[in-house]
């Protein structure tokens, strides 16, 4: 396993779409998913796609926090009784289906971001599946912060960085900039890394 490079807003492999997965169960794959769990680790991130560490291939990874999971009934932002979180999570090749029109305004960062925060509409409710490390086929119905981590995670496979999504760029800038205004603004910024 190794630690790989996030590339940067800007570099092109962020730009394009991402390439489909032959066979999800290849070595070069499960290599690319390790390297990738190293590396979001290593980084403090929730999520990583594959194009951010130079890899334009449809794979994402994600975890759920405990303390980002707002359990069952509380508010998805981690604001009520923490839920249980969701387990280290791999899909090659996925895909997302809203459930509804129902949108979100929440705070984002990202690993190819570094120290940036914005503002980002989301669907609340999502289902979406792909193929598991091993082939498996995978389908799940989201909502709230995990939805909002699918989302932003396939959006890196179309070439789509969060700002892209943003309907007011007043609530896009630096970390530390931002919450030294939070009073201004209508919730505080999320900690610097992923999501």
């Amino acid at each position: 396993m190794a630690i790989l490079k996030i590339a940067r807003m800007g570099h092109p492999v962020l730009a394009g779409p991402a390439e489909p997965v032959d066979d999800p169960t290849a070595s070069a794959i499960k290599r690319l998913v390790a390297d990738m769990v190293e590396t979001m680790a290593d980084a403090g991130g929730i999520g990583l796609a594959a194009p951010q560490v130079h890899v334009p291939k449809r794979v994402v990874i994600f975890h759920i926090p405990p303390h980002r999971d707002g359990g069952e009934g509380a508010p998805a932002d981690g604001g009520g009784p923490e839920g249980r979180g969701r387990p280290l999570t791999v899909l090659v090749n996925p895909w997302i289906e809203p459930l509804g029109d129902e949108m979100d305004t929440d705070w984002e960062g990202c690993l190819s971001l570094p120290r940036l925060t914005g503002a980002v509409p989301r669907y609340v409710n999502i289902r979406y599946g792909g193929a598991g490390p091993n082939g498996e086929t995978i389908e799940e119905t989201a909502s709230g912060f995990h939805a909002r981590v699918v989302q932003h995670e396939c959006d890196h496979l179309d070439g789509i960085l969060y700002p892209r999504r943003m309907e007011d760029l007043s609530l896009f800038g630096f970390v530390d900039e931002m919450r030294r205004g939070g009073e201004e603004n209508s919730a505080p910024p999320v900690p610097e890394g992923d999501l």
